[in-house]
């Protein structure tokens, strides 16, 4: 026995170390975390969108409250917050947005089929999830009209998922929904419960509990007010958001222009639309009239020599109508300060220091018909603009719609123990090797994973050494 006693020691010694350097981690990520930013993809039905456009409801969707296209069939909602317990994987978020389904016109221009769903909110725990969402709906049968708030729409398939020891982001791949009884009374009698439900995939960023922050003096201002930004007339803080067109989002990058967008200068993507910020300019509250240049560019690119960049925006307001241009380069040649839409912006008065348009319905100007070729003609309808422009130093622009950091590579069901259990080594390996960038889901999975090979690699250890010198074991 005495022989064997130093490898004993050392095992414990060993265990000792990696227990010390693993539970402070793992302690460090028990705190609850909180959820700001991120998205949700979910087609609801696929077959249920092409029924609605289809012969027979002869119907359309529309998009409602940020939401966006993502892929061939999928909505995108947008700017999560909620909640995350690495220790027990209690996970709660909800996202902005909704997508309402019309069908079924009839004579007296109302639609049989009307069918809203909105800010949707995925709840789990204890490996059961569930997703909600407001509702409303036209009963198919009745005609009633109802309206119900965070009904429990679909349960989600979590087999394989193991929801403990995130970080940020937390990503979900295609998990599999099911229609719950109540969500089948919502979706007004289109389906059965049971029935399955297009996959939901999520990406949210997560952050520590911000602390109590400290106080910080800023220089007093004569009276208490603000200070206006430069001389009178003029701001220096203004955003314009257009999203060009949905559909023109959509051919870019689907099967025919295999394509897509990339934004510089300072430009950025709302999911639905783009934001051109830094916008500078002079402002007459009382004519109503603006005129302002934004940094930031959009280019499209794909197949069939499809290459447009638009940049250098500028909006003008003059008597409740506003036009907006930009710089127009395609085919190796660019056109200044082309008129590409026109819309109506009356009322645009500050309020609080900020003048606001929102959601302006706009069209497409004989230079943007030019612009895009033979795709639009004058005088189709594009995406809305919306204007925002800080009048007051205090005052703060609407916030984007928060899509939240690009997904890593994330958690999808998986029902084979042999790929479980190969998925868990191989993120394993991962977090050890790059903690910085994997999914924060498996950094939990990761931190067992080194613990157990290093427990095996001990046992190993204590049984040599239990076995005779240059004797097979």
């Amino acid at each position: 026995m005495p022989p064997f006693r130093p490898a004993r020691a050392l095992a414990v010694a060993l265990l000792a170390v990696l227990l010390g350097a693993l539970l402070p981690a793992t302690a460090a990520q028990a705190a609850d975390r909180t959820v700001r930013g991120g998205r949700l993809d979910w087609g609801i039905k696929s077959s249920f969108q092409s029924y609605v456009t289809g012969p027979i409801a002869q119907g359309s969707w529309s998009l409602t409250g940020g939401a966006a296209t993502v892929g061939g069939s999928q909505f995108r909602f947008h700017s999560a917050s909620g909640s995350y317990d690495p220790a027990s994987g209690a996970f709660s978020s909800g996202f902005s947005g909704g997508v309402r389904f019309t069908g079924h016109k009839k004579s007296d221009g109302s639609n049989e089929l009307d069918l809203t769903i909105s800010r949707p909110a995925v709840r789990i725990q204890g490996g059961s999830g569930t997703l909600y969402a407001d509702m409303v709906s036209k009963d198919r049968g009745t005609g009633r009209v109802t309206s119900a708030s965070r009904v429990p729409l679909a349960t989600l398939g979590l087999s394989g998922i193991d929801m403990r020891g995130g970080s940020t982001p937390i990503a979900l791949n295609n998990v599999p929904a099911t229609l719950t009884s109540q969500g089948a009374k919502s979706f007004a009698g289109y389906y059965t419960a049971g029935t399955p439900l297009d996959p939901v995939s999520l990406s949210v960023d997560t952050s520590a509990p911000a602390g109590k922050p400290a106080a910080s003096k800023s220089p007093e201002q004569p009276g208490g007010s603000a200070k206006p930004k430069g001389a009178a007339g003029r701001f220096e803080d203004a955003a314009v958001d257009w999203g060009v067109r949905r559909t023109f989002r959509e051919y870019v990058t689907g099967p025919i222009g295999q394509g897509k967008w990339t934004l510089a200068g300072g430009a950025q993507d709302g999911g639905a639309l783009f934001r051109f910020p830094k916008g500078q300019g002079t402002y007459d509250a009382k004519k109503q009239a603006l005129a302002a240049s934004f940094a930031g560019s959009v280019r499209f690119a794909g197949a069939h020599d499809l290459d447009l960049t638009l940049s250098r925006f500028a909006v003008g307001l003059k008597s409740g109508k506003g036009t907006l241009s930009a710089d127009v380069r395609t085919g190796g040649h660019t056109r200044e300060a082309v008129p590409l839409i026109t819309f109506t912006a009356e009322d645009f008065v500050p309020k609080n220091g900020l003048a606001v348009l929102t959601e302006a319905p706009a069209k497409l100007t004989a230079g943007g018909a030019k612009t895009f070729g033979s795709l639009y003609k004058t005088g189709t309808a594009m995406d809305p603009v919306s204007l925002a422009v800080a009048v007051d130093a205090k005052a703060k622009l609407p916030a984007l719609p928060d899509l939240g950091s690009e997904p890593a590579p994330s958690a999808q069901p998986s029902d084979s123990p042999a790929a479980k259990a190969t998925e868990a080594a191989t993120r394993s390996a991962a977090s050890v090797a790059d903690k910085g960038s994997s999914t924060g889901l498996h950094l939990a999975l990761g931190g067992a994973g080194v613990l157990a090979a290093a427990a095996a690699g001990v046992l190993f250890l204590v049984r040599r050494n239990r076995s005779t010198p240059g004797t097979p074991s």
